[in-house]
């Protein structure tokens, strides 16, 4: 019978009679345990049950999708309680798995982790939610969240945001920039438009399907899980305040995301490539945006969208940088990425928290020896060990096909994700690993960067990425937020280009480094001649660990003309230091801040 991609099939997957599934015949290396899952095992699929995976259920879109939430028949703009909705925001979800990441058992250990603040007039940090001073719709959908205090990021992130201060900031995956960026941005939204819950009359045009919307916030993000994931998170804090979060990307329906841009819109989430297909149209305006937000700006610039980031910042009606507020949020920030903010930015606070660039010492990291042959023994071999979601990295497209064809014969509960398959099918894929009914995910990078899957305990990496910022991205799927996780890879000698930057980052992070693992990646090394490390972005971690403590640099400081940069400010844990809160009243003085 000729292969059918699993995303492909229809009926015939559910009758896996005709072909059954190979039983624990492996390799005479196999461990003892077999390839098979056990019989009690999480990861068992009754045959008959396939077929529901993709076909029996509906699929976001069925349903209205992401593109139709926040209309629909609820109005986003009232202020009232809505019981339905709010179960739906804020509770668990019907497969009793939180849809957002919640604090883990080390998150007290948060307060350990070192934060570094250049800039000047630096506004003093947090140490609660209720120091803040926010709009009480919005403090009472943070309590709603269940977010008891602030992570270090949210300490200084929000209120250099709410000082009206521009700020590059740099934290560890999983460390709460969604939020960070988020509360001030909703915040300002409700203090400029308080008199007025709807849309501006001047929003629309005389004819349906022709009016223009014009967001006073706007956030750009590089990939279409995670401007879903940011627009889901904004749906959470701006329930009853009256706001209206709208999300456009692309793969999806171009004529929902009109009508929905139709109904108003106040906070735009967005990737680079639909804005300005929309921008283009006619449809979306920029001249109201008094806050724009980067998040994961690197990626951006890594996946090309330089000309459409230029030409929605400096070839649109954007406010200029004097009169609007602009963030940067990411894990890492190379020097290019930081020049290239210099145009974007004007004055701002750059703030690292943590070993930016690095991975969080949350996270157990784990090698294991494997060839090619090998891999799939070794994989069934760890998989009875996992407990809870596990996310499996594998290099190609095709090879995601191919793990998750051979998970499912293997009665393992799997799907997955990658670039090839349709929208509907990435946000069921999606849903059916965060519900737990699909344990398993295969994942190209496509998933790597920013998703927010709460729950994540172990990430395997079949294949090793080409970077070690991939590398970091990948495992930063796990141990979000205080919570303890798990990463394995599988190594051999055709993985030598990334195997001296694990063995630092392993080491750096306080793993325990096998033998076998240090003398292979040595070999490595001097097999490339000692040309430092290689595989990664991160210039200026050459050699040595002590220049990455922080990863990444503002490249400012230790200049003297023309940088803005007045200050630095380290601050060690169970304190903040820094200047009283300032606002930046003389670059701003026409801004309602």
């Amino acid at each position: 019978m000729a292969y059918v991609p699993p995303h492909l099939r229809r009926s015939q997957a559910a009758a896996p009679s005709s072909a059954p599934p190979p039983g624990p015949a492996a390799p005479t290396s196999a461990p003892p345990a077999g390839p098979s899952a056990p019989a009690s095992s999480r990861f068992q699929r009754p045959a008959a049950d396939f077929s529901s995976q993709r076909n029996g259920r509906p699929s976001f879109f069925d349903r209205g999708g992401y593109g139709s939430r926040g209309g629909g028949r609820v109005d986003p703009r009232s202020t009232e309680p809505n019981p339905e909705l709010e179960r739906e925001l804020f509770s668990s979800s019907t497969d009793g798995q939180l849809d957002h990441v919640q604090q883990g058992i080390n998150f007290d250990k948060y307060d350990d982790i070192p934060v570094e603040v250049n800039g000047a007039d630096v506004p003093e940090g947090c140490n609660s939610f209720a120091e803040l001073d926010l709009a009480p719709s919005l403090m009472n959908n943070v309590r709603l969240a269940k977010y008891d205090r602030p992570t270090p990021v949210q300490k200084h992130a929000i209120p250099i945001s709410l000082a009206g201060r521009d700020l590059m900031a740099c934290a560890q995956t999983g460390s709460g920039k969604t939020a960070a960026f988020l509360l001030p941005t909703v915040n300002r939204i409700l203090t400029q438009g308080s008199d007025s819950s709807g849309p501006p009359t001047s929003q629309y045009g005389s004819r349906r399907g022709r009016s223009k919307t014009f967001p006073k916030a706007l956030i750009l993000s590089p990939t279409r899980e995670l401007t879903i994931q940011i627009f889901d998170e904004a749906r959470r804090f701006c329930y009853r305040t009256g706001l209206r979060p709208v999300v456009v990307y692309g793969g999806a329906d171009i004529r929902d995301q009109l009508r929905q841009l139709e109904l108003g819109c106040d906070l735009l989430v967005a990737t680079p490539g639909r804005l300005v297909d929309l921008i283009e149209r006619g449809r979306v305006g920029l001249s109201e945006i008094s806050t724009l937000i980067f998040d994961e700006a690197d990626r951006m610039l890594d996946m090309g969208f330089e000309p459409q980031i230029r030409h929605i910042v400096e070839g649109e009606d954007m406010p200029p940088s004097d009169v609007r507020q602009t963030l940067m949020f990411s894990a890492t920030f190379p020097r290019e990425i930081q020049a290239l903010a210099s145009d974007f930015l004007l004055n701002y606070i750059f703030l690292t928290v943590g070993r930016v660039g690095s991975t969080t010492d949350f996270i157990t990291q784990r090698v294991e020896y494997a060839d090619d042959r090998q891999k799939r023994d070794v994989l069934m071999r760890i998989l009875p060990e996992c407990d809870g979601l596990t996310l499996i990295f594998v290099e190609t497209k095709r090879a995601a096909d191919a793990l998750e064809d051979w998970l499912i014969c293997e009665g393992i509960n799997a799907t997955s994700i990658h670039g090839d398959r349709s929208q509907k099918e990435r946000e069921h894929a999606l849903k059916e690993f965060k519900s737990g009914r699909c344990p398993v995910l295969v994942a190209t990078d496509v998933a790597a960067r920013g998703l927010d899957i709460s729950n994540v305990k172990v990430v395997i990496q079949h294949d090793l990425p080409n970077t070690i910022d991939d590398y970091v991205h990948r495992i930063g799927r796990t141990g979000r937020c205080g919570n303890t996780g798990l990463a394995i890879s599988f190594v051999n000698e055709r993985s030598k280009a990334i195997l001296r930057d694990i063995l630092h980052l392993m080491s750096e992070s306080n793993q325990e480094v096998p033998a076998w693992f240090r003398d292979l990646a040595l070999s490595a090394f001097a097999g490339r001649g000692g040309s430092g490390r290689g595989g990664g972005r991160m210039g200026g971690r050459g050699g040595g660990g002590s220049a990455c403590r922080f990863g990444a640099r503002d490249i400012r400081a230790g200049t003297s003309s023309g940088s803005g940069m007045e200050s630095q400010s380290r601050f060690t844990p169970q304190s903040t230091q820094g200047s009283a809160a300032a606002r930046d009243s003389s670059r701003r003085s026409g801004s309602a801040w």
